[in-house]
């Protein structure tokens, strides 16, 4: 039986980095333009939009995330001061519906200095609770209205793309006299994603196996692109956890589909997944889902982790 699934805010209190500081999270452009000179503040709701900037921005602009490394961007909660320092940004970017905090407080922000990346990306996947994509047919980008559209754009790195280049229009009109730097950053970004995507497509056409079994449903714009069948343990938000018969139902898909390998990630417990391989006899390997860095992700930037992410899946689904 299907059930919808419903990205969840759950508490998990932080302070927002000061504007003047850069992305704790991330390596790409931290520290600003040159000494002495004025770099535009722009506020990230989480990682792969912090990064984005970055690599958009460079020199030119100073990045501050609103979820702090290691923490689970559906977690966050933001106090009243995190919400007025927002005033301090010359541009929020965020993700309407992913964070219903940050959707809250960006209702306090010009919208002349906001974009809300979810218009700019093909957001057409719906998951439910059996963890498998859907197209959402008929239906607008991630909201209230559709609480059950995947939000993960990012681990399709074609998608990502059409982000990086709604962020450099932006940033232009924010701040026009470096529109052309942005626009060549992003030419930039755009070809190394471009190459990331080739990489995926070829390392993923042979797999023996086509069943992508993940400790949340984090990953079906992945799965669509390069042609896996997600199954989540649970769902959308990794703190939905499955009732016994779900739990079955998904050991029952592994070992019908002869899945050898059953994927946990680095920000949430592993418990589900390790369960899930003690009673089918399959491996546990990490799958990344990079809404954030830590110390144990595979690599220091998206780039890095989403390779690692191309070997995993290449062993685990027996891929030549």
């Amino acid at each position: 039986m299907k059930r919808a699934l419903l990205v969840l805010p759950v508490v998990g209190a932080l302070a927002l980095s000061a504007c003047g500081g850069g992305s704790s999270d991330s390596d790409a452009g931290s520290q600003g333009g040159a000494s002495g000179s004025k770099t535009l503040p722009v506020t990230a709701a989480f990682y792969p939009l912090a990064y984005a900037v970055e690599r958009v921005g460079g020199d030119h602009v100073t990045v501050s995330s609103l979820t702090k490394p290691g923490a689970e961007p559906h977690d966050v909660e933001l106090t009243p001061k995190d919400v007025a320092s927002l005033g301090s940004s010359s541009l929020v970017v965020y993700e309407k519906g992913f964070q219903p905090a940050v959707d809250d407080a960006v209702k306090q922000v010009d919208a002349a200095r906001a974009i809300d990346i979810s218009t700019a990306v093909d957001l057409t996947i719906k998951a439910t609770e059996d963890g498998h994509e859907h197209e959402a047919e008929g239906e607008e980008h991630a909201d209230e209205e559709t609480p059950g559209v995947d939000p993960h754009f990012w681990l399709d790195p074609t998608r990502y793309a059409s982000a990086v280049k709604a962020i450099s229009t932006k940033l232009g009109e924010v701040d026009q006299a470096n529109a052309a730097a942005y626009a060549k950053n992003a030419d930039t970004f755009v070809a190394e994603l471009t190459a990331l995507d080739a990489e995926f497509t070829a390392g993923l056409k042979t797999c023996t196996n086509r069943d992508l079994v993940t400790g949340h449903a984090a990953f079906a714009y992945l799965a669509d692109r390069y042609d896996l069948h997600q199954e989540g343990i649970s769902g959308l938000s990794p703190d939905a956890e499955p009732d016994a018969a779900a739990m079955k139902e998904v050991i029952e898909h592994v070992k019908e589909h002869k899945v050898s390998t059953v994927y946990a990630e680095t920000l949430v417990s592993k418990d589900l997944t390790e369960t899930i391989a003690r009673d089918t006899g399959a491996a546990v390997a990490v799958l990344d889902p990079i809404e954030g860095l830590t110390d144990a992700s595979a690599g220091k930037n998206y780039l890095e982790v989403m390779r690692s992410n191309l070997a995993t899946l290449k062993k685990g689904q027996g891929c030549t």
